[in-house]
């Protein structure tokens, strides 16, 4: 099993690519499902998801070729299998998001339920109420959910709650539905967006993506297209988060700034000195973090996908910074690691409150999911002296070689086996 060892006291210099969303990927992947047509995709980052996601869909019978520039083609003409078993959807809820686009197509899917999650339950009942409001009669079956229509007819569809893959599963099932399917309180997210421009591309009818009402007149078919996945936002801000902590001058490359405008606000908060182009942003920092009040919430809201990592930078502000985390009930299980650096942090229910200490100590941490991985790396990057990341496995579903990009920006970091340190 692999580690990161991390030196820290570092200042990070120098410029770096930010990688294709993870997250709009996923959703895009399985919206191949949608026609027999060939899907060319650019910018899709080297992660362990997509590599799941890309296995998934060839169990089911797609002819999947990916290289090693981050252009994936999906084929969908002789699907074989109707089915994503638990042996993969275990290792990644996203799975869940081709149950859509197969009961659209094909008139039938069976989905192995995703089960628990690390950073909270994340239910999938807002799918299975806007998949049966389009016709479909589903069934829980064996922990699966198997689900059947003829074809699938347009309704008006609010859900419970904002959902991001709830509405891009109802998006990719719609776009197939016999007449008009209107989304209500719809997930807003950029990833949304992307893959609602990728099934306009594909012959789709759709308006309103972005906001949280999206109306979407079915067709009889959809077809091939060509699309660049966009820059991912979340490995963005965890490199600024990055040299909010360490400080430094760098400059990303490859990203998309409006879509981080919650992020970005909170960084200039806290003192990061941001300029940003079009797809280009500097951030510099010289002194210590100033304190920061969020509160996580759907997009344009402050992303969860973000706190652990603005926890991180919190950690070392002069001041304290109040933190509370509305949108998963588990994501605080990163505190007691950054407790091992030397942080001080207090939780009372889903509010985390951070006293800013002067420097924090390295010391051997464990990941316990994706964001938080990241927060460990930006903790031990400002720390004084070694850190040890364990369990970087979570890491590598959604940053693409993460300690590759920051030892091009200055810090001393490496990837070895656990073998190496016993």
């Amino acid at each position: 099993m692999d580690i990161l060892r991390i030196t820290g006291g570092s200042r990070l210099q120098g410029e770096v690519n930010i990688s294709g969303a993870k997250n709009a990927a996923l959703p895009i992947l399985c919206a191949g499902l949608l026609t027999a047509d060939t899907l060319t995709l650019t910018n899709v980052p080297q992660l362990n998801d997509i590599a799941t996601t890309l296995k998934l869909l060839g169990q089911m019978g797609v002819r999947c070729a990916r290289d090693s520039d981050g252009t994936v083609s999906i084929t969908a003409s002789d699907v074989t299998a109707l089915e994503a078993p638990y042996e993969l959807v275990k290792t990644m809820r996203a799975s869940i998001l081709v149950l859509g686009p197969l009961l659209a197509r094909f008139g039938q899917a069976r989905v192995s339920l995703p089960g628990g999650c690390a950073i909270g339950q994340r239910p999938i009942d807002q799918h299975i109420h806007g998949l049966a409001a389009l016709g479909a009669d589903i069934r829980i079956e064996h922990g699966f959910v198997v689900a059947r229509a003829q074809r699938l007819k347009g309704a008006v569809i609010r859900t419970d709650m904002v959902t991001v893959t709830g509405t891009e599963n109802l998006l990719m099932a719609a776009v197939l539905a016999e007449g008009q399917t209107v989304l209500e309180n719809a997930a807003r997210e950029p990833e949304v967006v992307d893959l609602a421009e990728l099934l306009i591309k594909m012959g789709a009818k759709i308006q309103g993506h972005g906001t949280d009402r999206i109306v979407i007149e079915g067709v009889k078919s959809l077809h091939g297209a060509t699309h660049q996945v966009i820059p991912d936002r979340i490995e963005a801000g965890s490199f600024l988060c990055a040299v909010g902590a360490a400080g430094g001058d760098i400059t990303l490359r490859q990203v998309a700034p409006d879509t981080m405008g919650a992020t970005l606000s909170k960084l200039q908060e806290a003192g990061v000195t941001l300029t940003c182009g079009s797809d280009w942003i500097r951030a510099s920092m010289d002194q210590r973090p100033k304190p920061v009040d969020f509160r996580t919430h759907e997009y344009p809201g402050f992303a969860t996908d973000m706190q652990a990592q603005v926890m991180a930078l919190s950690a070392l502000a002069d001041g304290t910074s109040v933190i509370a985390e509305t949108i998963f009930e588990n994501r605080y299980m990163h505190v007691q690691e950054l407790l091992r650096l030397g942080a001080r942090i207090d939780i009372d229910g889903h509010t985390a409150v951070v006293r800013g200490v002067a420097k924090l100590s390295g010391a051997a941490v464990m990941a316990t999911d994706l964001r938080a991985s990241a927060s460990l790396v930006i903790a031990g990057l400002a720390a004084e002296g070694e850190t040890i990341v364990e369990r970087i496995y979570h890491l590598d579903r959604g940053y693409e070689r993460m300690e590759h990009k920051l030892r091009q920006l200055g810090a001393n970091i490496e990837r070895l086996s656990s073998k190496d340190l016993s």
